[in-house]
């Protein structure tokens, strides 16, 4: 079993007033926080113990979790609330042994199976292993030379092929990347690991789908109103 880290601080602000009440991984597909969805997928390949990286409307999160019945191991770390991306995973790199860890973000759905993402990190023996994606819209672009990240671009203006989809693997010397806490995940440490050669792209053709606006929000109610939830293991 290896241990899962979720970015879930936040402000989700795309999702208009949703998002004044509660934080947006607390946000409810058929009546359960996605936070909660993305956790069982991981739980189904047998990787049951999270640590949630928490900023905005941390206490809600908190609550929730006290009153949540499951076997699960659940590490709740509060990593500030104006703290980057990359800051909060290396709050939460630093609080963990000296292992690999997923790392993936708290408002992202995907059918991605997580065996063959971790065998493809084990084989190519990187510091970091992305999961590609093909884009619906406006996400950062990656440029792949055969499984190898040649380049690592945060959204930009035109877009082809593959994006960042989250679903990552990483090692445990990935937080040599990250400087502090006000360094983007997305920017500078994964740029930086594509420039060392250390940064590889499992391409996942399969469905994902993230939760950034209401539009979005819409889409996966209405895939798990009607049955058709491709995330959705049983």
């Amino acid at each position: 079993m290896i241990k899962t880290i979720i970015l879930a601080g936040g402000y989700g602000t795309r999702l208009g007033d949703v998002t004044d009440s509660i934080p947006k991984p607390m946000v409810e597909i058929g009546g359960i926080p996605i936070i909660v969805h993305i956790m069982e997928h991981y739980a189904f390949y047998g990787h049951k113990e999270f640590y949630i990286a928490l900023g905005y409307k941390a206490d809600y999160i908190i609550k929730y979790f006290n009153n949540f019945n499951s076997e699960w191991k659940i590490n709740l770390i509060d990593t500030g609330i104006d703290t980057q991306t990359g800051g909060r995973c290396k709050k939460i790199l630093q609080k963990i042994d000296n292992s690999k860890a997923f790392l993936t973000y708290g408002d992202g759905l995907s059918d991605i199976n997580l065996d063959k993402l971790l065998s493809f990190h084990n084989k190519n023996r990187k510091v970091v292993t992305v999961s590609a994606v093909h884009p619906s819209a406006r996400f950062g672009e990656l440029h792949l030379d055969g499984d190898r990240v040649i380049s690592f671009k945060e959204k930009p203006q035109l877009q082809t092929g593959w994006i960042n989809g989250g679903f990552f693997v990483i090692e445990p010397n990935f937080i040599n990347y990250i400087k502090d806490e006000n360094v983007m995940l997305e920017r500078q440490p994964l740029d930086k690991a594509a420039n060392d050669n250390e940064l590889y792209a499992f391409k996942h053709d399969g469905f994902w789908q993230c939760m950034d606006t209401r539009r979005d929000h819409h889409l996966l109610e209405t895939l798990w109103n009607e049955g058709t939830a491709p995330w959705k293991k049983s």
